[in-house]
């Protein structure tokens, strides 16, 4: 029986564009989705035939920020605090978008920087589905993926204490979590009618009981623990097909063709640090002598600037591009990761924030590129010499093609539609006794 579902994201590009992979696998079996996302990926949306409903604000505005740009690339946490304030208003106004288009709805299935559908999904009386990038439960078996601290080999026994250790690191993640439950219980008593929640947590709703959680990504790339809750599923990333028609126009072709297959060098929407970065690329590349393709997409290079080896580009769908390219240096977000190992891509991760590290860190330990260098750690001639490993290293290569050919294989947008699915059907109703409701919502 077709079902109305909301999915709900916020966040950059990588966030947004699996959800349209999603919605058109679950459109795809009849169901009616409805995309929230900030106002600045509407066309992005409706232009792969998914409908799409605002939850106001302009995300990629908001990360433009100079205050942005002095915490990332400067590390200075002074302007933390209005970011912070500036993040939770458009959370508020989010909220008020969702529980609006959210009234006729079976389902919510949503990202986890707007775990506030847990609650307009609670006062509907509807399940709720959490949807992660990266390995957000906790687990005894590996740390937080934002932990960013010595290993725990030196200073801990590894066979007796490493799973306390690895559990220990998450309170990391219950700050992370804090941020987004500042605003929530307003938003649960002024707008939804509901009292205060008694539990926290990503994956789990008002009372602390797990709730159905896909984790979009690979179990090749990230196998999953074996003591996360049965409610937890890594379903494989879920692609989205290409549907500009792009392909390399006439100058770009006769690049292509004049010599070896070049190195892609780009980092995605993470605009920060473009002077310093256009700096450290421009030496590294002269340094280095190779032929290499830099993305225009993060600002400030300029190919004057660049030798007669090296083109520069504006936009490319990476579905399209990776495949053309011999080795990548990207910044190791989700999506842009799987498209490089898809396309069975050596790697070289330069790692700005949040889930980056990780990933740069699980590219290394396949042995499909050299190990991630973070930016603001960053040199010309550390670049040049990655650019040298991913050039001459065959070991890179064949553990690359290896994990492709394993990848190629996953369905994860059709796992992920299953247990929707399965989800909505099965769900009991009544979950929430009249305790959890006040009299009255204005």
């Amino acid at each position: 029986m077709s079902k109305r579902i909301a999915i709900a994201a916020i966040g950059t590009m990588g966030d947004v564009q699996p959800f349209v992979a999603l919605a058109l696998a679950l459109k795809k079996r009849g169901h009616s989705v409805v995309l929230c996302a900030t106002s600045d990926f509407e066309g992005f949306v409706t232009g792969h035939g998914v409908e799409f409903a605002t939850l106001g604000s302009d995300i990629q505005a908001f990360m433009r920020q100079s205050q942005f740009d002095n915490v990332m690339s400067k590390n200075s946490l002074l302007y933390a605090p209005k970011l912070l304030r500036d993040g939770q208003k458009i959370m508020k106004e989010a909220c008020r978008h969702l529980w609006a288009t959210a009234q006729d709805v079976d389902a919510i299935i949503f990202h986890q920087t707007t775990n506030f559908a847990v609650d307009v999904a609670e006062a509907l009386d509807i399940p709720a589905i959490m949807t992660a990038f990266q390995p957000i439960n906790p687990t005894g078996e590996f740390p937080y993926f934002g932990y960013d601290g010595p290993p725990p080999e030196p200073l801990f026994n590894r066979i007796s204490l490493d799973p306390l250790f690895n559990r220990l690191s998450y309170v990391v993640q219950a700050a992370h979590q804090s941020y987004y439950d500042f605003p929530r219980d307003r938003m649960r008593a002024k707008l939804l009618g509901l009292r205060s929640r008694k539990r926290s947590g990503f994956s789990k709703n008002a009372r602390g009981e797990p709730i159905p959680a896909l984790h979009a990504y690979s179990p090749v790339i990230s196998p999953r623990p074996g003591d996360w809750p049965e409610t937890t599923t890594v379903t494989g990333f879920w692609r989205l097909d290409d549907i500009t028609g792009w392909e390399p126009d006439a100058s770009f072709r006769k690049f292509l063709d004049a010599g070896e297959a070049p190195i892609y060098l780009g980092f995605g929407s993470m605009p920060w640090g473009a002077a310093r970065n256009t700096e450290i690329i421009t030496k590294a590349l002269r340094e280095w002598g190779g032929r290499a393709v830099v993305g225009k997409g993060w600002g400030g290079i300029k190919a004057e600037d660049l030798p007669d080896t090296v083109y520069t580009i504006d936009k490319a769908p990476h579905t399209k591009l990776f495949p053309l390219m011999k080795a990548l240096v990207h910044h190791g977000g989700a999506g842009t990761t799987y498209a490089g190992l898809y396309a069975g891509r050596p790697t070289f991760v330069v790692p700005h924030f949040f889930d980056q590290p990780y990933w740069g860190r699980r590219v290394y330990e396949l042995g499909c590129g050299p190990a991630p260098v973070r930016l603001r750690k960053l040199t010309p001639g550390i670049l040049a010499s990655a650019l040298e490993e991913l050039a001459t290293d065959a070991t890179f290569e064949i553990a690359a093609t290896e994990l492709r050919d394993r990848l190629v294989l996953e369905d994860g947008t059709g796992l992920a539609a299953d247990i929707v699915e399965e989800t909505i059907e099965t769900y009991p109703g009544n979950l929430y006794d009249s305790d959890d409701v006040m009299e009255t919502a204005s």
